[in-house]
């Protein structure tokens, strides 16, 4: 079972977040990216990455096993850093991912950026990505704490993507699949907005996970929609 959805919200004019997913018998993968730059180049930057990780995995899972996964993003980091590079009208332009791949009874996770991949089982929300940002620096460092983190100023800023070099670093997580019941990915315009807590709660009192992802949108657009909303919800089935 999958939801998804995706939204500008409520400041923004255009989405430049994108999402997908593929589930096949053999494998399933669920990909959300959220894009940065001028004009339409974060909207190129977020599709480029998510059509460029399904399609490398699927030309090559069968050769690449678990290793798939992480060659997929930096695959797709060299596509768009070529795209950014080769003329004025991308340049600057790249995209946080956020990819979960299935297969043999493990789920592979794929971050780079500041999206996240939430865990859920029972009564228990778990982040398991970890953002590459200023923010989380700064939190990591004692500097300030989670709940100053959540308003500060800059809240925005990353410190790492895809798309601006040509060599980029992935976070890789590997989880036994029934870890956990529910797999959440989302772009910072769900968790900046919305309470882990409130997100366990908006999940937990549906059955349907389309309309899981709906009242989570919903949710945040409610809060100030600041930011484009994208959340993508699949079962560990």
């Amino acid at each position: 079972m999958v939801g998804i959805k995706s939204d500008v919200g409520v400041v923004r004019s255009l989405n430049e977040d994108y999402a997908g997913y593929i589930e096949e018998p053999r494998y399933r993968l669920y990909v959300v990216a959220d894009g940065m730059g001028g004009h339409n180049a974060g909207e190129v930057a977020s599709k480029i990455a998510v059509d460029t990780v399904k399609a490398y995995v699927r030309d090559n899972y069968e050769n690449e096993g678990s290793s798939v996964l992480e060659n997929a993003v930096s695959f797709a980091n060299s596509k768009i850093y070529e795209s950014a590079t080769s003329g004025s009208e991308y340049r600057g332009m790249g995209t946080t991912l956020v990819a979960a791949l299935i297969s043999n009874g493990e789920i592979i996770i794929a971050n780079v950026g500041d999206s996240s991949c939430f865990g859920i089982k029972d009564s228990t929300i778990v982040k398991i990505t970890k953002d590459h940002s200023l923010v989380q620096e700064l939190i990591d460092s004692g500097t300030i704490t989670e709940e100053e983190g959540r308003n500060h100023p800059k809240k925005n800023v990353i410190t790492r993507a895809l798309g601006t070099n040509n060599i980029v670093k992935i976070d890789i997580f590997k989880y036994d699949l029934s870890s956990y019941d529910k797999y959440l990915l989302c772009t910072d315009g769900l968790s900046n907005e919305v309470l882990n807590e409130e997100i366990l709660e908006e999940i937990n009192k549906v059955n349907d996970y389309n309309h899981a992802c709906d009242k989570l949108v919903l949710l945040a657009k409610s809060r100030g929609g600041r930011d484009n909303i994208t959340v993508l919800l699949f079962g560990g089935e």
